[in-house]
């Protein structure tokens, strides 16, 4: 059923866990931006034109999220923010974020997309089985909790727009890796400033 959420199609073949939290504490309509073009959940079912003028995502590496912990201890928390023109912080206040363990699959991603710009075609749907959700707070206070020892990118995105020099609101993605090992509790801000 959350599968069909997200991509508009249901795979029976794909394991869910239904006691994962996946939107704790949503109040906002933010999108989670799994795939690079900042899709809300609705405009997620709808099939795109022109998927074949995007950067081929590599082959999902069934073996490398195999391997990956599924539970964990560790917390990681901190405050999602862009700096204006004048480094002062506008908050992502009620925004998701998400934690992407870090593979092959996802370091395609955050080199080719993240820094490099490039559109891509709509990931995997058996990626949605290993990423983590979350939410800010008013504050743009945020907290992973259970998350498995490992290395992860964190990601979300922040709204903003005259404060930040643009005619309308714009989601701006902010993207960084952390990792966290045990019980250990990782202080992480994910910012970044706007360009």
């Amino acid at each position: 059923m959350a599968m069909s959420l997200f991509t508009g199609c249901v795979q029976r073949d794909i394991p869910f866990n239904k006691n994962r939290n996946f939107w704790a504490h949503s109040s906002s309509v933010d999108d989670v931006n799994i795939s690079d073009d900042n899709l809300t959940e609705s405009e997620m079912m709808i099939t795109e034109d022109g998927e074949e003028n995007k950067m081929a995502r590599i082959e999902f590496p069934e073996s490398e999220y195999y391997r990956l912990a599924r539970t964990g201890k560790g917390t990681i928390k901190g405050t999602i923010y862009v700096k204006d023109y004048y480094d002062r912080p506008i908050l992502g206040a009620s925004t998701r974020l998400y934690l992407n363990p870090v593979t092959s699959y996802s370091e395609q991603w955050y080199e080719e997309s993240y820094l490099g710009g490039y559109k891509m075609q709509e990931a995997d749907p058996r990626l949605f089985n290993y990423l983590k959700f979350t939410a800010s707070d008013q504050n743009g206070n945020f907290a992973f909790y259970g998350v498995p020892s490992g290395s992860y990118y964190l990601i979300g995105t922040v709204k903003c727009g005259e404060e930040c020099g643009y005619e309308s609101t714009k989601n701006i993605r902010i993207a960084t890796k952390v990792s966290v090992y045990g019980n250990q509790v990782v202080e992480q801000d994910l910012t970044r400033a706007v360009e």
